[in-house]
């Protein structure tokens, strides 16, 4: 790691323990004493309730699985601060028991939930056992930066049953009714922000620094992608980082290829509780 990189990372996980954090409502699946817990971390105009084919899948294996709001989204709360590390910081101060130390069996993050995870992650190495990042936002070049903006503006230009189902054919009549619920619970501003605030958006050290079993379900390159080339080439030199592409899945690949999706974390999910418990053994 360069010294420009370590320094970057400092900063970073710096953020997250010094910023003032905001409670996040959580939206549960599966029964309370599951012995595994893990938590669902939707992206950018979403909301917890939209990652529902994902927990429903969890909680069908036997896990316990909470789904947040992050700040600005859903009904959590409303603050300024929309930096990545800001994001991070309410991940970190979420456990699956509230005042314990006690760490998640398993946190997935999307998108922007995902780059908030792997920051959390990377600052607290003690938040989780294992780490799903699917297609996350590790870095945006100014074309990505810009197709995120104009989808986000689109989404709030035409926020209806009618024009999401235009756009998303294929996706599950609740995957259409929950974006649009979760577009008009989301703050505008705070969408807007989250873009001015992360410019430019790179969270690449800490994706470099993550000490967390991590798995990366990327999407098709060729429909579109935000974890590709050079880029995923380059956090795959971490060793605790391994990566799969969901063929034919766009950046919302728990929507555009719910199936696959969701059993591809399921098996690795499963496979990293029977690791762990080896480990201890």
């Amino acid at each position: 790691m360069t010294e420009p990189v370590a320094d970057a990372f400092a900063a970073s996980a710096l953020a997250v323990h010094t910023i003032t954090t905001v409670e996040l409502p959580r939206h549960s699946w599966g029964p309370p004493d599951a012995p595994n817990r893990a938590l669902v971390v939707h992206g950018l105009g979403s909301n917890g309730p939209s990652t529902w084919r994902i927990c429903a899948s969890l909680a069908d294996r036997g896990w316990r699985v909470d789904a947040v709001d992050l700040r600005g989204h859903g009904v959590a709360p409303r603050t300024l601060d929309y930096r990545v590390e800001a994001y991070a910081a309410d991940l970190v101060a979420a456990r699956p028991s509230a005042g314990s130390a006690t760490p998640w069996n398993l946190v997935i993050g999307h998108s922007l939930g995902g780059a908030a995870a792997a920051v959390a992650a990377a600052a607290d190495p003690h938040w989780t056992d294992a780490l799903v990042l699917l297609d996350p936002a590790i870095h945006l070049d100014e074309h990505d930066a810009g197709v995120i903006r104009a989808s986000q503006e689109a989404a709030f230009a035409d926020n209806t049953i009618a024009a999401v189902h235009a756009k998303n054919p294929d996706w599950h009549p609740l995957d259409i009714e929950l974006k649009v619920q979760a577009v008009s619970q989301a703050s505008r501003w705070a969408i807007e922000q989250t873009s001015d605030q992360n410019h430019p958006w790179d969270v690449r050290p800490a994706a470099h620094s993550l000490a967390t079993p991590t798995f990366v379900v990327a999407a098709d390159p060729d429909v579109y992608s935000l974890f590709r080339g050079p880029l995923a080439a380059d956090v795959l030199t971490n060793k605790r980082v391994s990566m799969t592409i969901i063929q034919g899945a766009g950046h919302n690949v728990h929507r555009d290829r719910p199936a696959q999706t969701t059993k591809t974390i399921g098996d690795w999910a499963d496979l990293q509780v029977v690791q762990g418990a080896r480990r201890d053994t």
